[in-house]
């Protein structure tokens, strides 16, 4: 008995352990990357555009282009990913061979390099297609790169709700597709909301797939066909060129402030869509 209890606070210790390890590395990175380059951050680094390559003025056009590229990407992966997850989850037969491809393909998109998303962009849509480097070849290529993510997580979303569910629904004289998009897809919403989150922060960190796809203009992208630099790209050009490090940390603390805020306002939003059921 004295043995076991033994155990179990050990085991206890090693969890909390784990948990305060996790904790200190992400304090410490983004401790780092705050104090060297906060002092660097101000209205007119956000607001003017980047001048002489980036080695003076803002970082305003890159911004713009990260918002573009990430919702370009969104647009395109998120209907797809989620009317995917349905598919395999309430319409695919049981060991269906088709529903097998497409769920290994899915786990082997997950795994690709994504300087091999960004080879295969180039190739595919900025030359074969003729889109040139521009947002919608880089956004069309994110959406590749995040798609699996999305499926993966809106089919276990869809699997972690009740089948209760479904069976009082169809008893009460509902079709599949009405109890599917009134009570399924509502229940899963939060699960589906993680993997929409986890790929807005892929998608704002990716560098070498953008460099391939969108390019890296630093002028202001007025339509779908321009290039773009976004402001990952911006910070790996500004600390690998040794243009400017103080403006490269400056980025890097917008760029962790936008994932902050943009995790923050989704999982806000996921509160009141709770609270709302």
């Amino acid at each position: 008995m004295l043995q076991t209890k033994l155990k179990e606070k050990m085991i206890t210790v090693l969890f909390w352990l784990s948990a305060l390890i996790i904790v200190g590395i992400l304090i410490a990175v983004i401790g780092y990357i705050f104090v060297k380059g906060l002092a660097h951050v101000n209205l007119d680094f956000i607001l003017e555009a980047p001048k002489r390559a980036g080695k003076e003025g803002g970082i305003s056009t890159t911004i713009i282009g990260t918002l573009y590229l990430t919702a370009v990407s969104l647009f395109i992966a998120v209907p797809l990913g989620v009317a995917t997850a349905i598919y395999l989850e309430e319409y695919a037969r049981q060991k269906s061979r088709f529903a097998f491809i497409v769920n290994l393909t899915a786990e082997t998109l997950a795994g690709i390099p994504s300087i091999i998303y960004g080879l295969f962009g180039f190739v595919f849509f900025v030359i074969f297609m003729n889109m040139g480097w521009s947002i919608i070849s880089g956004g069309l290529t994110l959406a590749i790169m995040i798609l699996p993510t999305i499926t993966r997580t809106s089919q276990e979303a869809i699997l972690s709700v009740p089948g209760e569910y479904r069976e009082n629904s169809l008893a009460l004289g509902a079709s599949k597709w009405q109890t599917i998009s009134k009570i399924i897809i509502p229940a899963a919403v939060p699960g589906i909301l993680t993997g929409v989150i986890l790929s807005i922060g892929r998608a704002i960190g990716e560098t070498a797939a953008i460099i391939l796809t969108a390019g890296s203009s630093l002028g202001m992208p007025l339509s779908l066909a321009d290039p773009a630099r976004t402001m990952s790209v911006h910070l790996y050009i500004l600390a690998m060129e040794g243009l400017s490090m103080e403006r490269a940390f400056g980025t890097a603390v917008l760029i962790v402030v936008l994932v902050i805020i943009i995790n923050y306002l989704a999982n806000l939003s996921l509160r009141r869509l709770s609270h709302s059921r």
